[in-house]
């Protein structure tokens, strides 16, 4: 399926609700040097199209008593679709599981979790990654500093 060529208003508007999806649509208009009508109209197309996939709050972790940033690399002890099917299911029910990646290499999923302190990451790995069905090995690298984070991408 080929992708659909945005013109440079389409990407103007992309790139300025990436810095702030809360602009309204006469700002957003302003932003971009046109009317709000085309600008409504673009937006909704965008949306409609799947350019667009949701808006969101950016939370702050540290105030809301999640900040220890963990990245645990998980393999499992075999994998077929049925066993990969169970884990994304069980991991889709974990909230400290901010992220999920099906990934190559000596790991299978990498996962990116979010806990208050070390022993609520603890209780994390013994109850809930260590009561999943064939989780073989579990790799946990802790984020000592945020040195960028990007929420949009480059476009």
């Amino acid at each position: 399926m080929m992708a659909e060529i945005l013109d440079e208003t389409d990407l103007q508007i992309l790139k300025t609700l990436q810095r702030n999806a809360k602009l309204t649509t006469k700002e957003l208009a302003d932003a971009v040097h046109l009317t709000p009508t085309p600008v409504f109209e673009r937006q909704k197309r965008l949306e409609k199209k799947g350019y667009i996939k949701k808006y969101v709050a950016v939370l702050d972790p540290e105030k809301l008593g999640q900040g220890l940033q963990v990245f645990c690399k998980v393999k499992l002890q075999q994998i077929n679709h049925e066993i990969a099917d169970a884990f994304v299911r069980r991991i889709q029910r974990i909230p400290e599981v901010t992220e999920c990646y099906n990934t190559s290499g000596s790991y299978d999923y990498l996962l990116k979790v979010r806990a208050r302190d070390m022993k609520q990451y603890q209780e994390f790995v013994l109850t809930k990654l260590g009561d999943i069905d064939h989780v073989g090995a579990i790799e946990s690298t802790f984020v000592m500093s945020e040195v960028k984070q990007t929420y949009g991408i480059n476009i």
